[in-house]
């Protein structure tokens, strides 16, 4: 097992997703086990795949579903907390990830639509900072992990908001430094190296601080900070590989 790690944590990011995606029946089967659990499928495994750029963090990789820490809590939140998986709802949602795209295609009460620029689950390629839907057109987006590569985000921002229905609601998760009081953005900062080192990543432009929340309201949304780990005993964080305390930004148009 320690030789399987060994191997894993040589593998860059972008080729272990590749790997895992196509091994995943082989994966699930190496590592089952009772020891932590995938919400989203609801198997259990003896332990997940390690995962992340530059450092990589242990048991983070789901092996069925390739859920990461933060896909779990969305999904655990959306299922506790909101009636997502039960009312009709016209959803629109960005850079579809692998572990939620079939199983919100497949659910009778959503409208969905999926958009990127790039992806090749995208149903509609378009631009976040200038997207062809009319206002007003949606109950719920879902944008996660999307803001912080757009150069222009206050703009990306304003889009969100023009097509977010009346009473809607929004879920903008981002990697977040919550010990930095503001943002951190350089445009010069170019080469692919530099930003990995300095932004996190190597197509990040900018590394959000705790003011992303006044950022959203800036652009007329209410906000709420959701820690959900808080509300789960430590039990079920370590079960089911959560990053504790990561906050959830739930955003509403009034």
């Amino acid at each position: 097992m320690k030789i399987f790690r060994f191997v894993l944590n040589t593998i860059p990011r972008p080729l272990l997703i590749r790997l895992s995606y196509v091994a995943r029946p082989v994966l699930a089967l190496a590592l089952s086990g009772n020891k932590f659990t995938d919400p989203i499928d609801g198997k259990s495994f003896r332990s997940f795949l390690p995962y992340g750029y530059g450092h990589q963090r242990n048991n983070v990789l789901a092996p069925g579903t390739l859920s990461l820490e933060r896909h779990r809590l969305l999904w655990l939140y959306l299922k506790n907390e909101t009636d997502f998986f039960t009312a009709p709802h016209k959803v629109l949602h960005f850079a579809p990830e692998q572990a939620f795209y079939k199983r919100f295609r497949q659910m009778k009460n959503l409208d969905y639509t999926t958009t990127d620029l790039y992806s090749p689950l995208a149903d509609v390629k378009a631009d976040i900072c200038n997207l062809p839907f009319a206002d007003n057109s949606y109950d719920i987006i879902l944008c996660n992990h999307v803001l912080e590569h757009i150069p222009d985000d206050i703009k990306a921002m304003q889009e969100l908001y023009r097509v977010l229905k009346p009473g809607g609601m929004g879920v903008f998760q981002i990697p977040q430094d919550l010990s930095r009081e503001t943002t951190f953005q350089d445009d010069t900062i170019t080469d692919p190296k530099d930003r990995a080192r300095i932004f996190g990543q190597y197509d990040h432009v900018r590394v959000y601080g705790r003011d992303y929340f006044d950022k959203l309201r800036n652009i007329g949304f209410r906000v709420e900070e959701v820690d959900y780990t808080k509300t789960l005993s430590p039990e079920e964080v370590q079960r089911f590989c959560l990053a504790k305390g990561e906050i959830i930004p739930v955003c509403y148009k009034d």
